[in-house]
């Protein structure tokens, strides 16, 4: 399945563009965030690319269906919506809020019956909110309320999942359930579509990446190529820097906001070597998982040089060590995608290639991911 936007153009007043010429696609199993200022249309792009509000131009479409044309029945049927937990809701027990979430599978005149209350109990176990399930929605809080509606979207088991800021109003433990969540529902095979303001989630977590920018242009693509400096300090306006830090487990990536840049600085992008040697380790423990990562390697076999298994059966460790020669950017996604699976450990070296300068010592560089700000050019 896929959802497309193709040509979008919004405008609340003419000649005065929200949105313009919004282009992107996501398919089943995709994790994609969309980010940019407070007020450059985030919620709007949702809201156009559901058809509650009607493109100027450009259209929506699933599986190759003008979502317009669709009747609602049949778009609830593929699609769940999260809208921000704002303004009153009804006076609703948590419990039936949930169940409401599968009223989109039943008839008009259908009554819940024991699968769909098993629902309501798994998704509620899935977030952890089973001791909300008796109270009404007017007496939790707003973070509570948001994990709430999370659920009843998830009640109706859709094909695509949209969210608007879904982290918002929660502590750290819930945003990580959050995304914890949204990334097994990708594995899964759902496709995932979520407004934030953190661009951390976005670079950890999502396989793709919408910037939304003042005046209505946009940046889509894979996170790796458009989550960069270069390109958040334009959006935003603000000197980021992506680094990296490092756990007894794993290699993390965070953007860290510096100072705000006067608002006629443009960054421009540094150049990093285009080809080089790459070994990526992959460790894991549950054997399960193979067969996903042969699968998200295949694309990249054509710049693979060398592989290497090694199971430690005693243990129940599995290594596997992948030797490429490859342009960066086939790296970075290779190990950005690898490192969303949630098991997974990645460690990744870079050597970058040096032209007609035999014997020389590679400078070697320790990589997982791309390291915008301290990326090293060989001498």
């Amino acid at each position: 399945m896929k959802l497309e936007v193709q040509n979008g153009s919004f405008s609340y007043k003419k000649n005065l563009p929200i949105l313009k010429r919004v282009h992107f696609s996501v398919e089943s199993g995709e994790l994609m965030a969309v980010l940019g200022p407070n007020g450059v249309g985030k919620t709007t792009l949702l809201r156009c690319i559901m058809g509650f509000l009607r493109w100027n131009e450009g259209r929506s479409l699933m599986n190759g269906e003008d979502i317009y044309t669709m009747s609602s029945r049949k778009l609830w049927q593929y699609v769940s919506y999260v809208p921000q937990a704002k303004g009153a809701f009804s006076d609703f027990i948590v419990e039936d809020m949930i169940l409401l979430g599968c009223t989109n599978r039943l008839g008009l005149f259908a009554t819940p019956g024991k699968y769909e209350k098993e629902q309501v109990q798994k998704v509620a176990e899935r977030l952890g909110i089973t001791h909300l399930l008796h109270k009404r929605c007017t007496e939790i809080s707003g973070g509570e309320l948001q994990m709430v509606l999370i659920a009843r979207a998830l009640a109706a088991q859709p094909t695509f999942l949209i969210l608007d800021e879904p982290e918002s109003n929660l502590d750290f433990k819930n945003q990580l359930v959050i995304l914890d969540t949204l990334s097994e529902l990708a594995s899964e095979g759902i496709g995932c579509i979520f407004n934030t303001h953190y661009p951390t989630h976005a670079l950890m977590r999502a396989s793709k990446s919408l910037l939304l920018q003042k005046g209505g242009d946009t940046l889509f693509g894979d996170t790796t190529q458009i989550m960069t400096e270069t390109n958040l300090e334009n959006t935003f306006g603000v000197k980021t820097m992506i680094g990296e830090f490092e756990t007894s487990n794993n290699t993390y990536r965070s953007v860290f906001p510096i100072q705000i840049l006067p608002e006629s600085e443009k960054a421009v992008q540094e150049e990093t070597p285009e080809e080089v040697i790459a070994g990526v380790l992959i460790l894991f423990s549950d054997s399960a998982l193979l067969e996903k990562i042969n699968r998200w390697i295949i694309p990249y076999n054509a710049y693979l040089i060398g592989r290497m298994e090694i199971p430690y059966r005693a243990e129940g460790v599995y290594m596997i060590y992948l030797t490429f020669d490859s342009p960066v950017e086939q790296i970075d996604r290779l190990t950005h995608r690898l490192m969303s699976l949630s098991g997974v450990q990645i460690k990744t070296l870079l050597s970058p290639k040096k032209k007609n300068r035999m014997g020389d010592n590679p400078k070697i560089i320790d990589y997982t991911g791309r390291r915008n700000s301290t990326y090293s050019k060989p001498p």
